[in-house]
């Protein structure tokens, strides 16, 4: 009885630490991704007529290469991150955008701070990838002197 009860008690505790391990690992975001523009909503922004995300994801650093395509023509920046909440600097259309990222549970929170025509825009971040890794959600705040909106940007794994 008591050999049978350390068994028992040995695979609840593996199962439980094996539970725990899960738990702690962080989504992959590596990969090419293209927007769903039918999934997305941009609010007031006019939607891009096209965007390719191309993210490399090596914890903590994350390197994304978007393209997108719109009215005012092509844009293509990269954007790296370290998601150890290390600040970043990067350059989008000559605006230099300043940004924390860390995780918050399997949620990755980016924090950005950037001047566009002499007021101050903060961008806040939310990016979660579907249970099946073939959907990247990112919700977006801004909040500008123009006011403030809420974007969703569904892009889909290629």
């Amino acid at each position: 009885m008591r050999s049978h009860t350390c068994r028992v008690f040995s695979v609840a505790l593996l199962a439980a630490a094996f539970g725990l391990l899960q738990a702690q690992a962080k989504p992959n975001f590596s990969g090419t991704w293209k927007l769903n523009a039918g999934k997305s909503n941009f609010g007031p922004m006019p939607a891009p007529e096209a965007r390719t995300d191309k993210i490399t994801h090596q914890d903590p650093d994350l390197k994304d290469s978007v393209t997108q395509s719109g009215p005012m023509g092509e844009v293509t920046a990269e954007m790296k991150y370290s998601t150890d909440g290390k600040e970043t600097t990067n350059s989008v259309r000559d605006n230099q955008i300043k940004s924390t990222a860390k995780w918050e549970g399997d949620e990755l929170a980016i924090a950005g701070k950037t001047s566009f025509e002499g007021g101050e825009v903060t961008l806040t971040d939310r990016w979660s990838l579907s249970a099946d890794g073939k959907t990247l959600t990112i919700l977006r705040h801004v909040n500008s002197p123009m006011g403030e909106t809420n974007q969703k940007i569904v892009l889909e794994k290629q």
